[in-house]
């Protein structure tokens, strides 16, 4: 069973310690791939998940900036962030979006920065990673009048909507990633839309360090524990955890088409 970690934080101060261990152990598991995603402590510092995909083959890397890190970005951080995005090992923008739970950036800069970053990775021709937290109408508000949907795609990073929100998303196309939430138990409405979510439109993520599924859940989450949830979502769906490694792969190089090249199947 070979599985693809589409969204996790290894630059993190959390694996300064043992990062080239955490990544042993998640190759030892059957993960061939990570998506190191790029948004670290944010503006100036826009290449924290370049810096991995640069030193590590099995590694691809998003560049973005957080809704958390919207104060610190002006013209300068978006053009530098269109530089970035030239990098062949950049297969994404993200994780941008918006989040009013910590409101750590005033709304308005939040729902600005989200909007012109939309427009960047249109005119990069890459796909969007999107980050939202209570915040699910305005992020479609700005969605609906901004992102084309015949455009390079995008996913719903730690999808955690109803029902709803899933539906939404899928009629502008995105794809919808799972990550350890989908195992707790009283994640009762994820685990139905993670059991009814057409197939072909699935991704996982362990959105290390955070999120740890259960039966790890309070650690430190690493990509080596990406199973768990694989195994989660088999449970779901009546199917082994083989095949639900089989189709979020062949749906994250779909949609992540700058990662083809380096892949190891």
């Amino acid at each position: 069973m070979t599985l693809v970690d589409s969204h996790c934080h290894l630059d993190s101060p959390e694996f300064d310690g043992d990062r080239e261990a955490a990544i042993e152990r998640a190759l030892a598991a059957g993960v061939t791939h990570f998506v190191a995603v790029g948004t670290g402590s944010g503006p100036p510092d826009l290449e924290a998940g370049l810096r991995l995909a640069q030193r590590y083959k099995a590694f691809s890397a998003t560049a973005g900036i957080h809704p958390h890190h919207a104060g610190k970005a002006g013209e300068d951080t978006l053009r530098r962030l269109g530089e970035v995005a030239h990098h062949a090992e950049i297969i994404a923008i993200g994780e941008i979006g918006l989040d009013y739970h910590y409101d750590f950036a005033p709304r308005e800069e939040q729902r600005a920065v989200f909007a012109s970053q939309l427009e960047l990775a249109a005119g990069a021709d890459l796909p969007v990673v999107i980050h939202t937290r209570e915040a699910w109408d305005d992020t479609f508000e700005i969605l609906e009048s901004r992102y084309n949907p015949d455009g390079p795609g995008g996913v719903m990073h730690c999808f955690t909507g109803g029902a709803a929100d899933a539906q939404r998303a899928l009629q502008l196309g995105f794809y919808l990633s799972f990550g350890g939430i989908v195992t707790f138990p009283r994640a009762s409405e994820l685990q139905e839309v993670a059991r009814t979510v057409p197939g072909d439109r699935m991704l996982l993520e362990t959105d290390a360090p955070y999120l740890a599924p259960v039966p790890v859940r309070g650690k430190r989450n690493e990509p080596a524990f990406i199973g768990h949830t694989a195994a989660k979502l088999a449970d779901l769906r009546g199917v082994t955890a083989g095949e639900i490694a089989a189709m979020t792969s062949a749906n994250f190089k779909r949609l992540f088409r700058r990662a083809a090249t380096r892949l190891v199947d």
